[in-house]
C-alpha cells in the first residue's frame, strides 16, 4: 500500500473538548484510511485575522495536540503577516526552537504584499514547509484572501523556496493554469468536491512531482479527498508521489535538521 501523509488537517470540525482529544479523533479516523501522518495547523476555534495573542493561543493548542502524538503528526505554525514581528517570534518559538516543521498562512493578508518577504525568508532558512491558502471566489474573496495569481507574485520573489498553493485556488482549473509556470509552487488537492478530472489535470499541467494530497479534515472527510487520488486515471507511480512521497521529500530537509526519523 502507498505511504499516505495528509498535508492539510485542522483541530476544528471534530469532537473533543481539548486539543489532545480532537487529535485522537482525527488519528483514529485517519488510521482506518491507512493515513500514517497528519499535518495540523490552526486552533479551536480559529481566528481569520489573528492578533499576536490569538496566534500564540492557537499555536499552543497545536503544540498540545502534536505533543501527545509525535509519531503520527506534524505541526505547522499559524502566522499573520499583518503582525510581522509577532509572526517571526512565533516562527522562532514553534519551529526554530520547537517541534513544528511548517508555516500556515490563511486569509488575514494578501500574500503578494511585501510583508510576507521576511516571513518567507526566515521560514526558508529554517527549511520549513510553507503553506498559503488560496481561493478564487465567484462572489468575491474575503478582504485579505489570496488568489493563486497573488501567490505567483510572491513565489517569483522567492524562486528557490517551495511554497504550497492551498486548495489550488478552489476553482482548480483556473488555479492550476495560474501556477503551472512557477516551478516552485505545488498544488494542494484538499478541500474541494471530489470531482473527476482534478487530479488528472494537476498531473498533466504540473507533473506528478508538484501535486500533494491533503484532506482539510475535519472540514472534509479523509475518504472523499483520498478518492480524488485513488479514483484518478493516472499511473500508480504518480499516485504514490501525490499521496505521500512528494510531501516527505519537501519535509526531509527540516526533518533531518531536527533529527526526526520517519
Amino acid at each position: 500500500m502507498a505511504m499516505i501523509w495528509d498535508l492539510h488537517c485542522h483541530l476544528s470540525g471534530v469532537d473533543g473538548k481539548t486539543p489532545e482529544k480532537r487529535m485522537a479523533q482525527l488519528i483514529t479516523i485517519a488510521g482506518r484510511m491507512g493515513i500514517e501522518r497528519l499535518c495540523v495547523y490552526m486552533g479551536m476555534p480559529w481566528a481569520r485575522d489573528p492578533s499576536p495573542e490569538d496566534l500564540r493561543r492557537e499555536n499552543d493548542q497545536v503544540l498540545q495536540a502534536i505533543g501527545k502524538f509525535p509519531d503520527r503528526t506534524f505541526g505547522f505554525v499559524y502566522l499573520n503577516p499583518k503582525h510581522v514581528e509577532a509572526s517571526l517570534a512565533e516562527l522562532e518559538r514553534c519551529v526554530a526552537n520547537g517541534p513544528m516543521v511548517g508555516v500556515k498562512l490563511w486569509v488575514a493578508h494578501r500574500c503578494s504584499g511585501p510583508e510576507l518577504d521576511p516571513i518567507i525568508q526566515r521560514a526558508a532558512e529554517l527549511k520549513a514547509v510553507i503553506f498559503q491558502h488560496t481561493w478564487f471566489n465567484v462572489t468575491g474573496n474575503l478582504p485579505g484572501e489570496s488568489t493563486p495569481l497573488e501567490l505567483v507574485a510572491l513565489a517569483r520573489r522567492h524562486p528557490n523556496t517551495p511554497i504550497i498553493c492551498g486548495h489550488t485556488g478552489g476553482d482548480w482549473e483556473l488555479g492550476l493554469r495560474a501556477i503551472r509556470g512557477q516551478r516552485n509552487l505545488y498544488a494542494d488537492l484538499a478541500g474541494s468536491e471530489p470531482v473527476a478530472g482534478y487530479t488528472e489535470m494537476a498531473v498533466r499541467e504540473l507533473g506528478a512531482g508538484r501535486v500533494l494530497y491533503g484532506s482539510d479534515a475535519g472540514g472534509r472527510s479523509f475518504s472523499s479527498q483520498l478518492g480524488k487520488v485513488f479514483g484518478a486515471n493516472i499511473p500508480e507511480s504518480a499516485k504514490k508521489l501525490i499521496l505521500g512521497e512528494n510531501l516527505k521529500r519537501l519535509m526531509t530537509p527540516i526533518l533531518k535538521a531536527k533529527g526526526i526519523k520517519v
